[in-house]
């Protein structure tokens, strides 16, 4: 259950022992974790364990060990602009980390199964945007949460540049999340009790490396229903319209665009105000070229239960 760095005293001090020991390795990953205090994220008479190297599990909501997050963004090399599909995403913790990289240009889509765990995760969302200084540094492509099952995806849904799902997967599901991925894609994910990290080289082509050990929850298999399909489909293709917000004071609100002058794509400036929340500026100047998710996406899940083997 982690415990492989030692405690900090609070967020920073926890993320220089991930450091130390080598779980946090990059520049970028490492300013995305001290954005984000892990302890907001717990329960108010919990936040006393935040900072162990350990899991947390309270009802259905969940948190991995800081160990397992940091692997986790690692592996996933994000860099702004691209698109993120988080199946089992819980609390919205790694989420935001991965917005805070995705920048303005992003889409940080996030599926659930609990829906009592999507409210906690909004409400958590909602505390980081009116309260966190991390936005005097960066531009924040800002979470989306919808209910559904990881395995209830329509196999004609567009694809993602990055793919995490947070629920044990065994073989027999291993192609379906393959689907889910663009070609020069990442997909991290619990593979069969080893954290697996496997990048889509070409239509058929794939690398698969083995990060570590750990114990997943597995995924939890649907129950076939169309009408919850058709509800979930809408749900996910309302999240595409989400928005990031800047300094600028404005709102840009549309789906994800291709970056570049060759692909443009018409956003619309909503004045600060307008039922909205208030976000900030730039971590990296550039963007990412990606291909909007459409409307055929449909939501997916599964509970997260991870501990280091």
């Amino acid at each position: 259950m982690g415990g492989a760095v030692s405690a900090g005293e609070d967020n920073d001090e926890l993320i220089d022992n991930l450091k130390e020991a080598q779980y946090i390795r990059t520049e970028l990953v490492e300013q995305a974790f001290r954005a984000v205090d892990r302890a907001d994220y717990y329960l108010e008479e919990f936040r006393e364990n935040a900072y162990k190297d350990l899991a947390w599990k309270h009802g259905n909501i969940h948190l991995s060990a800081p160990c397992i997050y940091s692997e986790v963004m690692e592996a996933l090399e994000l860099q702004p602009g691209l698109s993120f599909l988080n199946l089992g995403s819980g609390t919205g913790y790694l989420s935001s980390m991965v917005g805070l990289i995705l920048g303005p240009f992003g889409v940080n889509h996030g599926v659930e199964l609990h829906s009592d765990v999507i409210e906690y995760a909004k409400q958590k969302l909602d505390f980081f945007i009116r309260t966190s200084s991390s936005f005097d540094k960066f531009d924040f492509c800002e979470p989306s949460f919808v209910p559904g099952n990881c395995l209830e995806l329509s196999p004609g849904c567009s694809q993602y540049d990055r793919v995490y799902c947070g629920a044990g997967v065994q073989k027999q599901h291993e192609d379906y999340m393959k689907s889910l991925l663009k070609v020069g894609g990442i997909l991290v994910m619990p593979l069969e009790e080893k954290l697996t990290k496997i990048t889509r080289t070409g239509p058929s082509a794939w690398e698969t490396k083995k990060i570590l050990a750990v114990s997943f929850a597995p995924l939890i298999q649907p129950c076939h229903s169309e009408s919850g399909k058709s509800r979930l489909v809408q749900l996910l293709f309302r999240a595409v319209a989400g928005h990031a917000v800047g300094s600028r004071g404005h709102t840009w609100q549309g789906g994800p665009r291709t970056a570049g002058p060759e692909h443009p794509r018409p956003w619309v400036p909503v004045p600060r105000g307008a039922a909205v929340r208030p976000v900030a500026a730039s971590l990296l100047a550039g963007g990412g070229g990606l291909a909007r998710p459409g409307p055929a996406v449909q939501p997916l899940g599964g509970q997260t239960d991870c501990r280091p083997a």
